[in-house]
């Protein structure tokens, strides 16, 4: 039998479109923010619990930065203190959104054309000055709120409402934000 290039391109575009796709999900039974204002979202937060994972792993004073460039792409910018080390990383990425931009499910990027899910599912909508942040299935959620510390009522509502979602509330990393 005789392979030529189509016949082993169109699965392969077939593959990395599943795997792709599988990377901007959301997990069950969480639902995007509807309504969402962009511009409102924009600027500075503070990253006041997460699940633990590799490209975080042993950060203090995390920040996440969110730019509107001129072409509608969303500049990501994550910064935290790795005290070990006595020193900052850094991490630039681009976000857009996957269906309508008041919604919001984005996919963000740090990487080439590789994307994950960045889902807001809880929000301060009055003030924007809590976002609850999840990925594509339940081994990725942030608490972000635009202060480096939140009233306690705050990370009590956050863990339920993880717990409530499957997420392991049990495991999060409260950040420290103070030097």
């Amino acid at each position: 039998m005789k392979l030529n290039f189509s016949t082993l391109l169109t699965p392969g575009l077939m593959l990395l479109t599943l795997l792709t796709l599988g990377c901007v999900g959301v997990p069950a039974g969480v639902t995007p923010v509807q309504d969402f204002n962009v511009d409102r979202y924009l600027g500075r937060w503070y990253e006041i619990a997460r699940l633990d994972h590799s490209f975080e792993r042993g950060l203090e004073r995390v920040s996440a930065e969110y730019l509107l460039e001129p072409d509608g792409v969303i500049k990501v910018i994550n910064r935290g203190f790795l005290k070990e080390k006595n020193r900052w990383k850094e991490a630039e990425g681009r976000a857009l959104f996957v269906n309508d931009p008041a919604e919001a499910h984005l996919k963000v990027s740090f990487f080439g054309p590789f994307y994950s899910s960045y889902v807001v599912f809880e929000l301060d909508e009055e003030e924007y000055q809590y976002a609850f942040v999840c990925g594509a299935n339940t081994n990725y959620l942030w608490f972000l709120a635009r202060t480096p510390s939140v009233e306690e009522s705050l990370k009590k509502k956050f863990t339920a409402r993880a717990e409530e979602l499957g997420f392991a509330a049990d495991t999060l990393i409260w950040v420290p934000q103070s030097p």
